[in-house]
C-alpha cells in the first residue's frame, strides 16, 4: 500500500474505489429502468388482436392487458349452443392477452438482455 497526497492510499491500482463503483452500478440500473419503462409504455399503447372459429369470434386487447373489444360474427351465435359461443370468446381473449405478454417479456428481455428480474418486481 502506498500514499499519495492526491489519491490518498492506495493499493497502486487506478481501479475505482467501491463508493465510485457503486456509483456507477445504481447509475447503470436507473439507465435500465427508464429504458424498461419506455418499452413497456410503448407495448402498452399497442393493440393485440385475436380471432377463433375461423374468424367468427375476435378479441382485441391493449399491451395494458385490457380487453377494448370483443366482435362475434352473427352466423356464431347458435341458441341451442351458447356454451360453444362463450368458449370461442374466451380463446380469443385469452389469445390476445397472451400475444400482449409475450410483446412486453420479447420487449423488456431485449432491454435485460434475458437477466431474471423477477425479484424487483417489474
Amino acid at each position: 500500500m502506498s500514499y499519495s497526497a492526491r489519491r490518498g492510499f492506495t493499493n497502486g491500482s487506478m481501479r475505482p474505489s467501491g463508493a465510485a463503483r457503486q456509483q456507477e452500478m445504481q447509475q447503470k440500473i436507473q439507465e435500465m429502468q427508464e429504458a424498461m419503462n419506455t418499452a413497456q409504455s410503448a407495448v402498452e399503447v399497442q393493440e393485440f388482436t385475436a380471432s377463433v372459429g375461423g374468424g367468427a369470434v375476435e378479441a382485441k386487447v391493449n399491451g395494458k392487458k385490457e380487453v377494448l373489444s370483443v366482435n362475434i360474427k352473427p352466423e356464431a351465435v347458435d341458441p341451442e349452443d351458447v356454451e360453444m359461443l362463450q368458449d370461442l370468446i374466451v380463446s380469443a381473449v385469452n389469445e390476445a392477452l397472451r400475444q400482449a405478454g409475450d410483446a412486453m417479456e420479447a420487449s423488456l428481455n431485449d432491454i435485460t438482455g434475458g437477466m431474471d428480474l423477477g425479484g424487483f418486481s417489474l
